[in-house]
């Protein structure tokens, strides 16, 4: 009886115990979450990596601030990829605009530090992409690409033969990936309306590939979960106009057009990112201040979820460029350097978006934009 007494009161102090770090947003609930959020004040007097703290409460608060050893150059890079993390998540990447040069940060169980901060083998870094033990940058102002190896410390290396010249000079480049088997770097280009694409022989990129753009001002891109290759085109900020294609990519990097353009009835079509599931696809409108969502169907086609164009707003005065998505891919990221301003949103089952939260006393001019 006694036992059976004491086994009824634990049971009766198990349910009234408080339940932490869980909260309600309508009729969702969340689990106890803080996700780690960079970006970086691309500042002429000295870059720095700008850390923020996404917490379960809803609130999101800079949390540090860490010198990349570079300088930026307090304007717009016309990028996407000027931070990224690698592929497990133990290391981070910034360009130095200002400087030209790149930042490796590792992460670590007391946070993160500065591991070296090197050249980036040409002039105006803008974008960096990571695959294994290879580093490659997009230097814009020299119109190349550089490579390096990089090793589980985060020293980089300069890879010999690595660097390429795009399609030609004042290309107004924006972005270098890899592609998902990795056996290419894609880079696009604003100014020219190309992509080019590079084949890769142990790392070492071939001759250079100009394929056209299916739209007008090749942006910010992404790949589905087929290894599609899905592209923002900013129609050159002619209102309304901006618009998303698709392509398949070849065995040595050849495009060929899938789907597009298919209009976001937005403008300034920039940053572009697909989710976790490899179903859909977002993309800042920064003439708009909207991000425009599309479904992303098996063979490339591609079809808006929302018929005007606007999965979600990111508030009057704002100029979204970067997204970037949690590590479960539950929340939605978007800076905006025009205001200063990091905005939230909640991802869907069926990739739709729901405004979470807004964060906006940061300094203007950020660039780049990544959850480590």
């Amino acid at each position: 009886m006694r036992s059976m007494k004491q086994f009824l009161l634990s049971i009766a102090a198990a349910v009234m115990l408080p339940v932490s770090g869980v909260y309600a947003t309508g009729n969702d609930f969340y689990h106890s979450f803080e996700n780690k959020i960079y970006t970086m004040t691309n500042s002429t007097e000295g870059n720095e990596l700008i850390e923020l703290t996404h917490y379960a409460s809803g609130e999101i608060f800079e949390s540090n601030r860490f010198a990349t050893g570079g300088n930026g150059t307090s304007g717009g890079l016309g990028n996407q990829g000027g931070i990224v993390t690698s592929d497990d998540k133990s290391l981070m990447f910034v360009v130095n605009a200002g400087s030209n040069s790149i930042s490796v940060f590792k992460k670590t169980p007391w946070g993160i530090r500065l591991v070296e901060t090197e050249s980036s083998l040409g002039e105006r870094p803008v974008s960096i992409t990571q695959l294994h033990n290879l580093v490659y940058v997009l230097n814009a102002g020299s119109d190349s690409i550089a490579g390096f190896i990089v090793n589980a410390q985060g020293h980089l290396y300069p890879l010999k033969n690595s660097i390429a010249k795009l399609s030609g000079e004042a290309t107004g480049a924006a972005q270098i990936s890899f592609t998902p088997r990795g056996n290419a770097l894609v880079v696009t280009e604003k100014a020219t309306n190309f992509i080019t694409t590079f084949p890769l022989y142990f790392g070492i990129p071939g001759e250079a590939i100009i394929n056209i753009s299916a739209g007008v001002t090749p942006f910010g891109f992404d790949f589905d979960r087929y290894g599609h290759l899905l592209v923002s085109e900013a129609a050159g900020g002619e209102q309304d106009a901006s618009s998303v294609s698709s392509y398949a990519v070849s065995r040595f990097g050849a495009l060929n057009e899938l789907d597009g353009p298919v209009p976001t009835t937005e403008t300034a079509a920039c940053w572009l990112i697909v989710d976790k599931t490899g179903r859909y696809a977002y993309t800042t409108n920064a003439g708009s201040a909207s991000i425009s969502a599309y479904k992303v169907h098996p063979r490339g086609r591609l079809t808006l979820l929302n018929e005007d164009g606007v999965a979600a707003s990111t508030g009057e005065g704002s100029a979204p460029i970067d997204l970037a998505l949690s590590g479960n891919g539950r929340f939605l990221y978007a800076l905006s350097a025009r205001d200063g301003s990091v905005s939230a949103f909640v991802v869907g089952r069926h990739g739709t978006l729901e405004s979470h939260t807004r964060m906006t006393d940061l300094p203007t001019g950020l660039n780049g934009l990544a959850v480590f």
